[in-house]
């Protein structure tokens, strides 16, 4: 049995849901998120960066509060902790981004649509990482030798990333499409941004309904891979908890700003595999080396950065060869 211990209060954690809750308020109610809208690159990127700069305030925030009570000591190494956390779940998070893009590709979703169901997508996957983080910090806390199995699980997923790279999956055959599709009353188009209607008396299911299950179920499978290799960091559930809320809270903005460009990062799958092989592998060793949380974020940083120089500059090749 391992102890988990947390600096958080109970109004420390209750203060976060609220700021939560009312980023998605304000979306949702005072900056158009219930209404189509086509969100503009210049749109995006001041909501990329300003969610970026609200994770940096609330780790320096954390910092400041730590080093007022708990002394420099810890302050300095929660604060990396939640810096690290941070980047490898907002690194893993990107793997959604190719995921959305093909799915609203293969649905033909028109991009003033996309936003409105991308917040319910960002809603759901806040409550089922919520779920998933008590349920791994449970296991982490009864039976240490879950991380190990964290460890070989985040292996092998990087591994079979890394072999599966070039391989786009077939969304036709997608089991859960295939069954929502056998056992529903489905509309052949759009309406809106409406995912249920009634025509002729009976209730019909639209597109819109089967996006939202397909990012769902997204959602689901990359929680599995990114809450245990947050565990390779810190098993205090507060920054466990934060740093995978705000990844996921600039999501979607990161999806608008970069979406026409995904083809361009072609190369960051590979680096996003190399991620999960480093993390469950220093898993592996704890007990033999313990690897200082400043190293990881160099180590995960240096990755992210290669992989994104080096597919801009094959891409640029690509393009002025097509060009000529």
């Amino acid at each position: 049995m391992t102890n988990i211990e947390s600096f958080a209060t109970g109004p420390m954690w209750a203060g976060f849901i609220v700021f939560v809750l009312a980023m998605l308020a304000l979306d949702l109610f005072v900056l158009g998120g219930n209404k189509a809208h086509r969100v503009s690159v210049k749109e995006a990127g001041s909501w990329v960066v300003a969610w970026v700069l609200l994770a940096v305030s609330f780790g320096a925030l954390l910092w400041w509060y730590l080093d007022g009570t708990a002394g420099r000591e810890i302050a300095n190494r929660k604060a990396l902790e939640f810096f690290t956390g941070y980047l490898i779940e907002q690194t893993l998070s990107v793997d959604n981004m190719f995921v959305f893009v093909m799915i609203f590709t293969y649905f033909a979703v028109p991009p003033e649509l996309q936003r409105r169901v991308l917040l319910y997508g960002v809603i759901g996957a806040i409550v089922m990482r919520a779920g998933m983080i008590m349920a791994g910090v449970w296991l982490v806390s009864e039976f240490a030798w879950v991380l190990y199995v964290f460890g070989a699980f985040l292996v092998i997923t990087g591994i079979k990333m890394l072999v599966m790279a070039d391989q786009k999956p077939d969304l036709e055959q997608n089991p859960l499409l295939r069954w929502l599709r056998s056992h529903m009353r489905i509309t052949p188009g759009f309406h809106g941004e409406k995912f249920f209607v009634r025509i002729n008396g009976l209730r019909y299911a639209t597109p819109m309904f089967l996006v939202l299950m397909m990012i769902e179920a997204s959602d689901l499978v990359f929680a599995v891979d990114s809450i245990p290799a947050i565990f390779a960091v810190t098993t205090d559930p507060f920054i466990v908890f934060t740093s995978n809320i705000f990844a996921i809270m600039g999501l979607r903005a990161l999806y608008f700003l970069l979406a026409d460009m995904a083809e361009r990062f072609h190369l960051l799958k590979y680096g996003l595999a190399l991620v999960l092989v480093f993390i469950g592998g220093k898993m592996l060793v704890m007990p033999w080396f313990h690897m200082p949380v400043q190293w990881s974020l160099a180590i995960v940083g240096s990755i992210i950065l290669i992989s994104v120089v080096l597919s801009l500059k094959f891409s640029g090749r690509n393009l002025a060869r097509s060009k000529s």
